[in-house]
């Protein structure tokens, strides 16, 4: 499976900006997607994923309320789109895929994609 993001960019704070991440390759029928960051100097942090047991997204206390997770057909797309953002959400984010599971978790983490930089300027 591969993973590719796109989206990523400047915006000042406040502002608005939506990463999308797609799948190529076999994927299973259980396999979700899900969005992880990396702030310099940081250990990266799971951000939104959704369960494949009932395809409801679920966020880190960070983000709720401001980022909204959507997926695609088959599973193969995912969105998220960020808004009021914070100098605080500037990170590298990088789309994960977990062939089973919530994908929440970096142990269950089967792929990653190479990260899109996101910054947000005071």
């Amino acid at each position: 499976v591969q993973l590719v993001e796109s989206g990523g960019g400047s915006v000042q704070a406040g502002g608005s900006l939506t990463l999308s991440c797609a799948a190529s390759g076999y994927i299973y029928r259980t396999f979700v997607m899900g969005w992880f960051r990396q702030a310099p100097g940081q250990e990266r942090e799971w951000v939104a994923s959704i369960s494949d047991a009932d395809g409801q997204p679920s966020y880190s206390d960070s983000v709720k309320g401001r980022f909204t997770l959507s997926q695609g057909k088959a599973k193969r797309t995912l969105y998220l789109q960020m808004n009021t953002l914070k100098p605080e959400d500037t990170a590298m984010y990088y789309c994960a895929g977990c062939d089973i599971g919530v994908c929440s978790v970096i142990p269950d983490v089967n792929y990653w994609g190479h990260g899109a930089q996101v910054t947000v300027s005071p």
